[in-house]
């Protein structure tokens, strides 16, 4: 797949056996990995943080109106080494009673509020995990953290689903920008595929292409 004039990516459907087998990264990308990318997601996390802040005051202003309750909300992730952790969100949906939702359950659109269909097609709902990103928790960019309890699940099931937690989650990743949201065991087959590949092409220049087409999906809003 080329990404753009100058980043090809090459990857494919992994089956029961190949997924599991990862190629390991080139010795300059390992230095990228291991002392550059935290720099940078350090960096950009905090001239993000002032954007952030702002968000958060203009949503205090209108939530009451447009979508009551606390501006942000909190769930337990998988993050790297499967460990889980919360991630920082602005709330987009209507509390209710807290139910557990199943793996393939579809996600209730239902209860998405105006706003928050606005703050998700937009992505701007996952700027406070810059706060997460500080934590060292995640990186600005790498395989999406799902949801704990669905992710233990996943591990069990899903063949390389535990090779994507080799490194970081991220706020943005190569599966999102190209397959957007998913919401079944199908789809999320297919986003492991993905985000196997990023493991193995992590790289400066990658990263650069995705923070890229990132930011086209929030200036245009096609998020998910």
């Amino acid at each position: 797949m080329r990404l753009s004039r100058g980043v090809r990516l090459k990857y494919k459907v992994f089956d029961s056996h190949l997924a599991e087998h990862v190629p390991s990264p080139r010795r300059r990308d390992r230095a990228y990995r291991r002392w550059i990318k935290p720099v940078l997601d350090v960096a950009v996390s905090l001239l993000l943080l002032p954007v952030v802040a702002v968000v958060a005051v203009l949503l205090v202003l209108v939530n009451p109106v447009f979508n009551r309750g606390p501006v942000f909300f909190i769930q337990p992730r998988m993050g790297r080494a499967c460990r889980a952790f919360g991630a920082i969100k602005f709330r987009t949906m209507r509390p209710v009673a807290r139910v557990t939702r199943r793996a393939d359950d579809p996600l209730e659109q239902e209860r998405i509020t105006p706003l928050g269909r606005f703050l998700r097609r937009s992505r701007i709902d996952e700027l406070p995990q810059v706060v997460n990103v500080l934590r060292g928790e995640m990186s600005l960019i790498g395989p999406r953290p799902d949801y704990f309890h669905h992710a233990r699940r996943y591990v069990r099931s899903i063949p390389g689903y535990r090779r994507r937690h080799d490194v970081r989650p991220g706020i943005s990743g190569l599966a999102q920008t190209d397959l957007g949201y998913v919401d079944c065991i199908e789809g999320t087959r297919q986003k492991v595929a993905l985000d196997l590949r990023y493991v193995a092409e992590m790289s400066l220049r990658l990263d650069l292409y995705l923070f890229w087409r990132t930011l086209v999906t929030v200036v245009c809003r096609r998020g998910c």
